[in-house]
């Protein structure tokens, strides 16, 4: 089981602007933020209090925006979750790369939306409960 997962971005204050617009149709806010002289460089950690599950972080020294782009995936209750994420992700300038909709090649329930984030990255939310 994971605990979280991180990302070194670009433009960490807009990628921080993009995920907190993105993730909160799935309930998740900034919940942490680290600077110097605590960590090296900008770190921020979203999730559902009180834990920060998402943590994005300021390519510094030698850290550089993840190459080649990475996948993430949100597991959400519902479909709307995962409308609304879309909806806002691009609204918060994402690029589409997969509308919301069933991926019956997955599973017959697995209703998903993927969208590029400013680095991008494929970040999607999935639910997989019957309609």
């Amino acid at each position: 089981m994971l605990d979280h997962v991180g990302l070194v971005v670009a433009d960490y204050e807009r990628s921080k602007a993009f995920y907190r617009a993105a993730l909160a149709p799935l309930g998740f806010e900034l919940l942490m933020e680290l600077a110097p002289p605590v960590v090296d460089h900008a770190h921020g950690g979203f999730g559902e209090a009180p834990k920060p599950e998402f943590w994005i972080s300021a390519g510094g020294g030698d850290a550089r925006p993840n190459t080649p782009p990475v996948h993430v995936a949100f597991r959400v209750r519902t479909r709307a979750e995962v409308d609304a994420f879309h909806r806002a992700a691009l609204a918060a300038g994402g690029r589409d790369n997969g509308a919301p909709g069933l991926r019956p090649h997955y599973h017959p329930n697995y209703y998903g939306a993927f969208v590029l984030d400013p680095d991008g990255h494929n970040i999607e939310a999935v639910c997989h409960a019957p309609a």
